[in-house]
């Protein structure tokens, strides 16, 4: 009998507990329905490359567009600061299209001499440091400007008249 006694109670909380589920639930609205996703955006397609010099002539039109970009932000720059306007073809901006195969622009030349350079430095010295994984690219200099600052190396301090921090020089003494 003190079984029973036991298990009316524990009946009831089990009891109320799932009604108080159950209601809940009722009025908790239905998880809403998203609306359907949009589209996909049509994949771009950029030309095939013309006028590779230095870049590998194997090269896809957006691999080639992948480059261009990692570029432009390593040295600040937009594609028309390399590239010429073609002034007889016109985009749907009415703005003139670029001429990406034109070689007349000096920061063109420029930018293909600089890759090289890179190159170079890569394949011929960091590539035989061991472990290093580093490779020089442009914004190992540039850092997001066209012309890198320049490196400036401080005078040292003289010992003299500089300021120690609180608890004075650990360094040891001279000998």
């Amino acid at each position: 009998m003190k079984s029973s006694v036991f298990l009316f109670p524990s009946a009831a909380v089990l009891l109320v507990a799932a009604a108080i589920t159950v209601a809940t639930s009722a009025q908790t609205p239905a998880t809403p329905v998203s609306a359907p996703a949009p589209p996909p955006a049509e994949a771009r397609v950029y030309p095939v490359p013309a006028n590779l010099k230095v870049l590998p002539k194997d090269l896809t039109g957006q691999q080639v567009r992948e480059i261009m970009d990692q570029w432009s932000a390593a040295l600040g720059m937009r594609c028309n600061s390399c590239h010429v306007e073609d002034r007889n073809k016109i985009g749907p901006n009415d703005r003139p299209k670029l001429d990406f195969a034109d070689d007349s622009n000096g920061l063109k030349l420029a930018a293909r001499t600089m890759y090289a350079m890179t190159e170079q430095i890569n394949t011929e010295y960091v590539a035989k440091i061991d472990g290093s994984g580093m490779a020089v690219n442009c914004g190992t200099c540039h850092r997001g400007q066209m012309s890198p600052d320049p490196f400036k190396i401080e005078p040292p301090a003289d010992p003299r008249t500089t300021q120690l921090p609180p608890g004075g020089d650990e360094r040891p003494a001279a000998q």
